[in-house]
């Protein structure tokens, strides 16, 4: 019996075929650059379907990836979330375990690009987690760079993400949490306010009061990472915590001192209005 994600692949060239937008299962075998015989022992219940094919056949078909592998929402992806979907390159171990692929500064570019494809995923690094939460699901860790999330984040931190679904942006992503938004050339660490029924669009916002806030369209959205956690290679020294302190301290001490000067300013200065006002009335 072929497992249930092959069981949903079937119904999904079954209706292909259905609809007349694949002459056979010949024709659609070619078209994926697949054999026809392998692809008719998956149609007898005879092989599951790999990931390879899965992946050629959400870019080239529009299969909705959410459905394949949970059952949930419609087969076919529209021509709107077929735009700004691209299928994840997932890289596992030996036991067939995912990994989290980690994403550091000087590829990040190249990721954002169309260069994201199977080799250059599989050749960035990648580990795991002890933790469980991080066992299900596909994560990814990202090089946090710049200062425009201080002091959420420091450049030089690493966030652990969990990927969101396409379809389900438009009510998974939560309003003030951080997330990774790929676009078409970039990797943003921002934190998010969630306009994608109404406008068609995420406004990004930093938690440095520098950086204005600023609109992306979904359009140019290529993936979306809620973030999850972060990894800090940054811990004050004792020595350096001490002398923040004691700066703090004489700066507390420098105030109180001018306070006290301008108390005794006003202090002789009504004394002074005192006696003039006597001399006065003499």
């Amino acid at each position: 019996m072929n497992s249930i994600i092959t069981q949903r692949f079937i119904k999904c060239h079954d209706r292909l075929r259905e609809e007349g937008r694949v002459r056979s299962s010949r024709q659609f075998a070619m078209s994926l650059d697949y054999l026809p015989q392998s692809l008719s022992e998956i149609l007898k219940n005879r092989r599951d379907v790999t990931i390879e094919l899965l992946r050629k056949a959400i870019e080239k078909y529009k299969m909705n990836p959410v459905y394949v592998l949970t059952g949930d929402g419609p087969m076919f992806m529209t021509e709107e979330d077929h735009k700004t979907f691209r299928v994840l390159t997932i890289v596992t171990d030996s036991k067939d375990e995912e990994r989290i692929v980690h994403v550091p500064v000087p590829a990040q570019a190249g990721y954002a690009a169309e260069m994201a494809g199977p080799s250059f995923v599989q050749d960035l690094p990648s580990f795991t987690l002890p933790d469980y939460k991080y066992k299900a699901g596909t994560h990814r860790s990202f090089d946090v760079g710049g200062d425009s999330m201080e002091p959420t984040l420091f450049e030089g931190d690493k966030v652990i993400c969990s990927y969101v679904e396409p379809t389900l942006w438009e009510n998974a992503v939560k309003d003030n949490y951080v997330y990774v938004i790929v676009t078409r050339g970039d990797v943003l660490v921002k934190r998010v306010l969630n306009h994608l029924k109404e406008e068609k669009a995420l406004l990004l916002t930093s938690d440095n009061a520098f950086y204005e806030p600023y609109r992306v369209s979904m359009n140019d959205i290529r993936e979306i990472w809620f973030v999850r956690a972060k990894i800090s290679p940054f811990l004050p020294a004792p020595q350096n915590h001490q002398n923040r302190i004691h700066e703090e301290m004489r700066e507390l001490r420098h105030t109180v001192q001018q306070q006290i000067k301008q108390l005794d300013l006003m202090h002789s200065t009504i004394e002074k209005m005192f006696t003039n006002n006597g001399r006065t009335h003499e």
